[in-house]
């Protein structure tokens, strides 16, 4: 893709300007496994923008949080970052990032259409674009295909219904635990619970709705699972090697992210190679809804190089980079039409293992848009987790979360009604 296509012609211009000076160094904050890699893509990029030197700093996830809140504190925030999905939230209520609706309205390569919905959605809180999709992922099931074949189950579930049958139907067949649900992982009920019609967060947010017959038919199925003996009452550190507990055949299903595509590849043995498959979340009534996630990319609104920033972030979101860092990673892609270029004589969305994630993309849902949602959703997690060891029960349980929600709650609704009055 030309540059033209990239930058508008007053982006462009600047970033000349910037060439001929001194230069342009941009720091770019990343986390994890991504830091290491993006800065294998950064030559490319700086050969095509003579001039323009990116600096990548690595973040630990575990730190990440506190170091953007910090520097934004400290008037110390970088040019660009990765941002997880649900940090845009609390970082646009902050006024740390920079709209980026009219950098895209320049930038038609750069169009929503290419996005999944889901995902995009996950990017504007508040109604404004703070961020651009970098990488995405989901939660569905990672499947032992050849455990339910010796069960006679030919036929992946698609609603709750058939999942219970197929549950039921391993443990007559012999095994005691078919499915496994850490209970340190708050993904797989929140999953659950946006497959309902309703929100988890009712009132715009303002307060919880986990009393509401959404959350609690979500919670009932979750518990089922435990009080019918399908799923051991552990968290995963209580389980050893997952994968290897996977290729013994200790459980069937089990629900996470594309990045146990390539962690299954390389710790099961040969033999299992076709033993294991994915496929999309049962829903109540049918194919079900899953968790809009990934990471995204932000300019923060105090950078001085915003035009440099948006061409990085442009090249990033370019389909063929986005392919090499899904090679680099195993990341996918957010780009729908990344999608479609080659890759090993068929597509991505052709994978074997990766189609399910492209069909399970097109039926995903944000997490509540609010800067509170990460400590509400550890707070869930750890109600459910006391629910399934019989602390509670789910009346209990529901009617707890929404009083502890409330209070939790109670500043975003006095900075709301303000600003209302």
């Amino acid at each position: 893709m030309k540059r033209r296509d990239l930058l508008t012609a007053t982006a462009a211009a600047a970033l000349t300007g910037c060439a001929r000076d001194s230069g342009t160094t941009l720091r770019f904050w990343a986390m994890g496994r991504e830091s290491e890699v993006v800065a294998e893509l950064m030559p490319a990029f700086e050969r095509e923008h003579p001039g323009v030197r990116v600096k990548v700093e690595q973040l630990p996830w575990t730190a990440a949080h506190e170091k953007l809140l910090t520097a934004f504190a400290g008037d110390a925030t970088p040019d660009l970052a990765q941002v997880g999905n649900t940090w845009l939230p609390e970082m646009q209520a902050l006024g740390a990032l920079e709209p980026l609706e009219p950098w895209l309205a320049r930038t038609p390569a750069l169009a929503a259409g290419d996005y999944f919905d889901g995902i995009w959605a996950t990017n504007a809180p508040g109604g404004q674009r703070v961020g651009l999709p970098w990488y995405v992922d989901t939660r569905l099931m990672f499947v032992r295909q050849d455990l339910l074949a010796r069960a006679g189950i030919h036929e992946m579930p698609r609603d709750w219904d058939a999942w219970r049958a197929t549950l039921a139907q391993l443990r007559r067949h012999g095994m005691d635990k078919p499915i496994l649900l850490p209970t340190n992982e708050s993904a797989p009920l929140l999953a659950l619970a946006l497959q309902q019609p309703g929100e988890v967060l009712r009132d715009g947010g303002r307060y919880g709705n986990f009393s509401g017959p959404g959350f609690r038919t979500a919670l009932g199925f979750y518990l089922e699972r435990f009080q019918r003996g399908e799923a051991p009452s552990v968290s995963e550190v209580q389980i050893g090697n997952l994968w290897q507990e996977f290729g013994r055949g200790s459980f069937a299903f089990y629900l996470s992210g594309p990045w146990d595509i390539g962690e299954f590849k390389r710790r099961l043995p040969p033999e299992l190679a076709h033993a294991w498959t994915t496929a999309e979340l049962p829903g109540p009534g049918g194919p079900g809804a899953s968790l809009a996630g990934g990471a995204s990319l932000a300019v923060f609104k105090r950078s001085r190089h915003k035009p440099e920033a948006w061409a990085l972030v442009s090249y990033l979101s370019r389909p063929d980079v986005q392919l090499e860092f899904y090679r680099l990673t195993g990341d996918l892609p957010a780009r729908r039409s990344a999608w479609a270029l080659p890759l090993n004589g068929a597509t991505l969305a052709q994978d074997r293992h990766a189609a399910a994630f492209h069909r399970q993309l097109q039926r995903v849902r944000a997490a509540p848009a609010v800067p509170e949602w990460e400590r509400i959703e550890k707070e869930m997690q750890l109600a459910a987790t006391r629910a399934v060891h019989g602390v509670t029960d789910l009346d209990a349980t529901v009617r707890g979360l929404d009083a502890l929600v409330d209070r939790i709650l109670e500043k975003r609704r006095w900075m709301l009604d303000r600003k209302a009055s």
